[in-house]
């Protein structure tokens, strides 16, 4: 069976560099830090006092109050970045066939901060133990893809992934899969997370994952720096509108670039830790490159999961010099994490966005908060350090690797 061709038509992020692609795309040029101090709650009994959060956000703009009490955060946050997406496009629902438009949506976590509020309500008081009863439809991971079908009246493929930090990455290969099978014509895709809450902090501070340089919070996201401490947390949404080409050529669709491939593969090494010797990333990388049928030299950026911790960085590092050869020191390489902070589930979605960009604009947004390359990171590869570089991308990589050794890359690549 001859594959489709698959491309991106629309996208739309809420993150914490930007309520819109514009502003997310401006920050990341100009290298700009979304950390800032947590206030939603009390952290005095935190390690960790920051994290890296969306601004100027009221669900009142956007939701009645009726439809507030049913959205967690994680779901709110993807309704807005799909919404945007869909006007970026150009689709009209009633235009399509709407038996062969889908959604296929990633949470890490899901409604982490229903799960906070209703145990809060639960232990809490002298009242008789009592849930919402929507405590369980606000929660779960997929719900957010069931909203996002019923506002557009999307009727083919429907479901979540979910695969920790991989998860909207593994989301988005598997809407690229669907349309070159030819199941779908439309897919809406991304992933969405909202885990800056009580229980999210202090579960990643017990794990020893995220960082805890209070006094320098800023600058507290430093992959591949020798003085990395552990990543950032962030929150928001990141969506896609990926088309089958024809259809998009069809309809006079402005096209970004294409999607050209996927991997995945599994570390089957440790829980929480990458392999040593990145044998998992390096695989992901070249199943990517197999299944775009491109070699490493077609490559010219390379978007790094690069979270900051202590192994992963180093890990990544080596794979890609395993797999790129000599190759890998004529790419630009970044950690848009750096930034952003990790959105965990929604990572994949909002640094493809950044890659998508970077053929579009023809920059690369850099690592900021680099100051001193790890020893143990070869010092050749360029990580296009604290300043946006420009130059023409025909094709970018996205990696993200999850807890339990998920690891999913893409390859887009310019028309």
């Amino acid at each position: 069976m001859e594959m489709k061709r698959v491309v991106v038509t629309g996208v739309g992020t809420i993150n914490p560099l930007g309520n819109n692609i514009q502003e997310y795309w401006t920050n990341l040029e100009n290298g700009v830090s979304g950390c800032e101090l947590i206030t939603s709650f009390d952290t005095s009994k935190y390690k960790t006092k920051f994290a890296c959060m969306v601004k100027n956000f009221d669900p009142n703009q956007y939701f009645d109050r009726k439809e507030i009490k049913k959205l967690d955060p994680y779901t709110q946050f993807a309704l807005v970045a799909v919404e945007q997406a869909m006007k970026d496009s150009g689709i009209n629902p009633e235009a399509i066939d709407l038996d062969m438009a889908g959604v296929i949506w990633a949470s890490g976590i899901g409604g982490l901060q229903t799960l906070t509020e209703e145990l809060r309500g639960y232990f809490g008081g002298d009242r008789t133990p009592r849930f919402s009863p929507f405590f369980i439809p606000r929660m779960i991971s997929d719900i957010a893809a069931g909203h996002i079908s019923m506002k557009y009246g999307f009727r083919g493929p429907n479901f979540s992934t979910v695969s920790a930090c991989a998860s909207s990455t593994n989301g988005i290969i598997c809407a690229m899969d669907v349309i070159r099978t030819g199941k779908a014509n439309v897919i809406i895709t991304g992933g969405s997370e909202a885990s800056v809450n009580e229980i999210g902090v202090g579960g990643f501070n017990a794990l020893q994952a995220i960082s805890t340089r209070n006094d320098e919070y800023k600058t507290a996201s430093r992959p591949f720096d020798a003085t990395r401490d552990g990543f950032v947390m962030g929150e928001g949404a990141g969506c896609l509108i990926l088309e089958e080409y024809e259809h998009a050529k069809a309809r006079g669709a402005k096209i970004y670039c294409e999607l050209a491939g996927g991997g995945m593969s599994a570390d089957a090494y440790h829980l929480t830790a990458p392999h040593p010797e990145g044998l998992g990333a390096r695989r992901v990388m070249e199943n990517a490159l197999r299944d775009a049928n491109m070699k490493p030299e077609d490559i010219d950026y390379i978007n790094v999961h690069g979270t900051a911790t202590p192994l992963g960085d180093i890990s990544e590092a080596k794979a890609i010099i395993q797999v790129f050869g000599e190759h890998a020191f004529k790419l630009n390489i970044s950690s848009t994490k750096s930034m952003t902070g990790h959105l965990l589930g929604a990572a994949g979605a909002i640094e493809a966005l950044a890659a998508i960009m970077a053929i579009y604009k023809e920059v690369v947004p850099p690592t900021i908060n680099l100051k001193e390359v790890d020893p143990e990171i070869d010092s050749r590869l360029n990580l296009t350090p604290n300043v946006a570089q420009k130059r023409t991308v025909r094709a970018a990589l996205s990696n993200t690797f999850g807890f339990g050794g998920h690891n999913a890359s893409i390859i887009l690549r310019k028309l």
